[in-house]
């Protein structure tokens, strides 16, 4: 008997307000770009051009989120019959990697310039600086209400949030130089600005790569979903239960339960199904019935076998 049920929510889908979000962030950010690197240019400042750099990577991060989400609301088809859901989870793991070749680039720059420090403008530096960190304020904001869920939405905040703080240390760095006239300051600061990046962006990359490899997704105890399913009345055995992320918000379950009275209503599995929502935020589960009589025992009941 193979018997399934699937508690569908939208967590998947993008509201109109993180739609809004979005929108809003985007222009934000993109009109921003221009003015920092333009600001970056004329003064001379390594650290006002690498943070607009790595603005700019984040314009393209919101875009690819963005992007992600609409797909993810888009209906199953014939050939996709899961949807578009995994979009979600390949923009985070684009928008990661993006972010290390940033991080690359504004080091490698930065490590020239320490051999041949420029003087640059530190009240420019600080101007601009402090808008971008104002921006920046106010996009994480946005996302704010829906990090918990996703992690597009999550990626997004995280990245803001982090770029407020280092256009913050920009504004700081503006004023040592001013204070202590020392131009090497600017390119050491470029360096921290790509560690504070490369630390912040790694649980985002980790996260988005153990999704894409089927792994259980965060927050799911596999040993407590195994254990409740073990208590259920008449179950006396459990296995090929496998649980991974349908997408960045949605996360589905397989298992065969071995059940010798082998009946089972809609009523009992309705409960299943809610309990593994409501405990283990299991949207989609697909439960199959097994008997344990007869000659064939199941093929797929070892662990190691998939």
């Amino acid at each position: 008997m193979h018997l399934h049920h699937g508690d569908h929510h939208n967590h998947g889908h993008a509201p109109a307000a993180m739609t809004r979000a979005f929108a809003i962030g985007v222009a934000l950010n993109a009109g921003f770009v221009l003015v920092e690197a333009a600001c970056g240019f004329l003064s001379g400042s390594l650290a006002l051009l690498a943070d607009a750099g790595h603005n700019l990577s984040d314009v393209l991060g919101l875009l690819l989120a963005w992007g992600a989400s609409y797909l993810a609301g888009r209906k199953p088809s014939g050939r996709r019959t899961y949807g578009w859901g995994r979009t979600s989870i390949l923009a985070a793991l684009v928008n990661g990697v993006l972010l290390y070749v940033a991080v690359g680039a504004i080091a490698w720059e930065a490590i020239g310039r320490m051999a041949r420090t420029t003087p640059v403008a530190p009240l420019t530096m600080i101007f601009v600086a402090a808008i971008g960190a104002i921006i920046n304020t106010l996009t994480a904001l946005l996302f704010l209400s829906g990090r918990k869920h996703d992690l597009n939405i999550r990626g997004a905040f995280l990245h803001m949030a982090a770029d407020a703080a280092v256009s913050l240390g920009v504004v700081a760095g503006g004023i040592a130089i001013s204070l202590t006239g020392q131009a090497w300051i600017d390119p050491a600061l470029s360096l921290v600005i790509a560690a504070v990046i490369a630390y912040s962006t790694w649980d985002l990359l980790w996260h988005a790569v153990e999704l894409s490899l089927d792994t259980v997704p965060r927050g799911v105890d596999a040993s407590s979903v195994r254990a409740y399913l073990e208590d259920l009345t008449g179950v006396e055995a459990v296995h090929d239960l496998h649980i991974w992320g349908l997408s960045t918000t949605e996360t589905a379950l397989t298992v065969h339960l071995v059940k010798p009275d082998a009946q089972v209503d809609d009523d009992w599995l309705h409960g299943v199904t809610h309990e593994l929502h409501d405990r283990f935020d299991i949207a989609h589960a697909t439960i199959q019935i097994e008997s344990g009589r007869g000659n064939s025992s199941c093929r797929l009941a070892s662990d190691d076998v998939v």
